[in-house]
């Protein structure tokens, strides 16, 4: 697909056109809403009411549409309905700290990767000896590294938790290989979709996920949901990670009946409007093809670098194998001071820093150790990061061509043409 080609998804989002002056580059973090998730919404607060706690129309209505999208997940993420079952969280953070502080192992270790997020990182390290599997010059797994530490630590392996997509460079991992080699040496996978989900057709039977997590703020649908879906023996057997109403089926004063899973994990009243926000967005994305906004969002990718390795003083770190999130330095501005910049002089919204992947970004910028320490210890010293654009599927050429004009104004020429 071309830039002449375009396929336009713009009117599936709230608000796009109504500020021609402004661009969001930042849907790595939070999408705008899709038309049809804030029409389901309203449509769905006059029916609103309790979850699993009720008795009578309205609460049985709420508590089928609860259910209902349960399963929707499922399918929208290739599950087996007969082997996995699916957990509403808060977002995918919650979502891996929930499974990192459940899952019944006696084994020791977890094995996650160099790029991973935070979010999928600490959770582990309070249960767990966490050791990470190297990434290469340009920031890809190492899969050789992977197997290395699966035999380094066989047998006593619980889980390995890598990214669908890297948040930073866009790099994706290959899942069906990756769980190939996971399994051979009896351990279980985790997948972080929080990125890879809004973007990519996700099949977790065919690839052979044990675990998935993602947010549907990623993924159009805002109000703070987000799922794990998982191994539906697992939480049969895993005490719950939070208590309160709706976790249990009898309490004393000196005793606790659980209750079963999915609900024994879902404490409290359950964020119903979230739900039924992400039952919308997965309908409106599956109705126009995950294929066809990555075939757009890839020209889109394809197009931003093509123009940004024309312009002298760029350095990148992303390509053309990813999903649409492309993160770069240019020239020897300060990257918030170029962010700050691009929001003042052209009205784009982007993202700088480490973007909560502060062990990946110094690998990929080469500071060292003595470095980090030194910005440990001196509070003056303004931190190193990068630059991120990520696109979603309402983006357009015209808007890349804009931001690269922009950074041309700011500094520096471009390179001919």
């Amino acid at each position: 697909m071309s830039k002449d080609n375009n396929v336009s998804f713009r009117h599936l989002v709230v608000g796009c056109g109504n500020d021609v002056n402004s661009i969001n580059f930042d849907n790595a973090a939070t999408t705008p809403p899709l038309v049809s998730v804030m029409d389901a919404v309203r449509d769905f607060a006059c029916c609103y009411s309790s979850v699993h706690r009720g008795s009578g129309r309205r609460a049985d209505h709420c508590s089928g549409v609860y259910e209902q999208t349960r399963a929707d997940v499922l399918r929208f993420m290739g599950a087996d309905e007969n082997t996995h079952t699916a957990l509403f969280t808060k977002n995918t953070t919650e979502s891996l700290n929930l499974l990192a502080n459940t899952i019944p192992t006696n084994k020791k270790t977890v094995i996650v990767t160099e790029m991973e997020h935070h979010s999928n990182d600490l959770p582990w390290r309070r249960r767990f000896n966490v050791v990470h599997a190297m990434t290469d010059r340009a920031g890809r797994l190492d899969l050789n590294s992977l197997e290395y530490l699966l035999k380094k630590h066989r047998g006593d392996t619980a889980m390995v938790s890598v990214t669908g997509a890297s948040n930073v460079t866009g790099f994706t991992n290959p899942l069906r290989e990756i769980s190939a080699i996971v399994h051979d040496y009896d351990a279980e996978l985790c997948v972080d979709a929080a990125q890879l989900a809004p973007h990519k057709v996700i099949d977790m039977t065919a690839d052979d996920i044990d675990y998935l997590a993602f947010s549907a703020h990623k993924l159009y649908a805002p109000f703070g949901t987000g799922v794990l879906v998982g191994r539906t023996g697992t939480f049969e057997t895993a005490f719950p990670f939070m208590a309160g109403g709706g976790t249990v089926d009898i309490v004393t004063k000196n005793s606790v009946l659980w209750g079963v899973s999915p609900a024994k994990f879902e404490a409290g009243t359950p964020n119903l409007m979230g739900v039924v926000a992400l039952g919308a967005a997965m309908k409106t994305l599956s109705s126009e093809g995950l294929a066809s906004i990555y075939a757009h969002e890839s020209a889109l990718t394809d197009y931003a670098l093509d123009r940004l390795e024309r312009i002298d003083g760029v350095r990148l770190y992303s390509d053309r194998k990813g999903i649409g999130v492309i993160s770069f330095n240019y020239k020897d501005i300060f990257h918030a001071d170029l962010a700050t910049a691009l929001s003042a002089t052209a009205g784009i919204d982007v993202r700088s820093g480490c973007f909560c992947a502060q062990p990946y970004v110094q690998k990929l910028l080469n500071i060292s150790l003595s470095d980090i320490a030194l910005n440990l210890t001196d509070g003056n010293l303004r931190r190193p990061g990068m630059v991120r654009i990520s696109f979603g599927m309402y983006n357009g050429f015209e808007e890349v061509d804009r931001f690269c004009d922009a950074l041309i104004s700011i500094r520096g020429v471009s390179r001919s043409e």
